[in-house]
């Protein structure tokens, strides 16, 4: 069973939440310039859990509101005030991505609200603006400044884009798809935001961490390299590391690994 309602926050904003399944609650987050079909496709069914996605500011059915607040931060407020106002806390929360990095923060920060924890295919561990995030931010600079036809011309001409072609075209596939992605003044600000943040955590405040962990990750794909994956299962001490078949060489292996690695992790809770 699928239910989609709207959540509306503090300052106004309307964020559209996406549920499946039946059981206790798993808050689970896209990624950037996702939506809610990537956590629906990720999340296995008949797990005994409850699948639960805040669609992020500016993603899916959700609202964008102010541009200038588009942050992990502001992300990651809106969750926890949706979790205290609607779903029993403590909740296992998880994410891909970005969603990973707000899920890493909210484990921080709102150690009250998070119960276990899920993070695949991290693009950050702890430090803003990632090397490997350089190809989003680039995407949103072009957009803010070239109509989409343009943009998407000069990045796949440019030195990024050849270098992806080569070494990860479906990261590459990702990218191009952002040139239409609409609104395209949004998607510029998200790219430019998001890409040059953070989940705004130290690695001490990480290695603190003392509640059941997945991390997964996989091979072949430089904005979410492996080796975030493999330092963030070494940094919290509960953490299980799982590697999935990369997305690249068999889509329905890595769906169905995905579903295989989340699915032990509930068992076990």
């Amino acid at each position: 069973m699928t239910d989609v309602r709207t959540f509306t926050t503090k300052d106004g904003t309307k964020l559209n939440i996406d549920t499946t399944g039946d059981g206790p609650a798993v808050v689970f987050q896209h990624g950037l310039c996702g939506d809610c079909g990537q956590t629906r496709e990720a999340f296995p069914s008949g797990s005994g859990f409850r699948r639960v996605t805040v669609e992020a500011r500016g993603h899916g059915s959700s609202q964008a509101g102010d541009l200038s607040r588009l942050s992990i931060a502001t992300f990651a407020d809106d969750i926890a005030d949706f979790i205290e106002q609607e779903l029993e806390a403590p909740v296992v929360i998880g994410g891909i991505s970005m969603g990973a990095a707000i899920s890493l923060r909210l484990a921080v920060k709102r150690a009250d609200l998070v119960k276990a924890l899920i993070i695949a295919r991290p693009a950050w561990i702890t430090a803003g603006a990632p090397e490997n995030m350089v190809p989003n931010a680039e995407v949103g600079r072009l957009l803010n400044r070239l109509d989409p036809d343009a943009a998407k011309a000069a990045f796949a001409a440019g030195e990024t884009g050849q270098r992806l072609a080569g070494e990860a075209p479906d990261n590459l596939a990702s990218l191009m798809g952002f040139f239409a992605r609409r609104p395209i003044d949004v998607t510029a600000a998200l790219l430019t935001a998001i890409s040059n943040d953070g989940p705004g955590v130290t690695e001490r405040q990480v290695r603190a961490l003392r509640i059941p962990t997945l991390v997964i990750g996989h091979q072949k794909d430089l904005i979410h390299p492996f080796s975030h994956a493999r330092v963030i299962a070494g940094l919290i001490p509960a953490a299980h590391l799982v590697e999935i078949t990369p997305k690249a060489e068999d889509r329905a292996r890595y769906v169905s690994g995905f579903h295989e690695a989340i699915g032990n992790f509930l068992k076990e809770l």
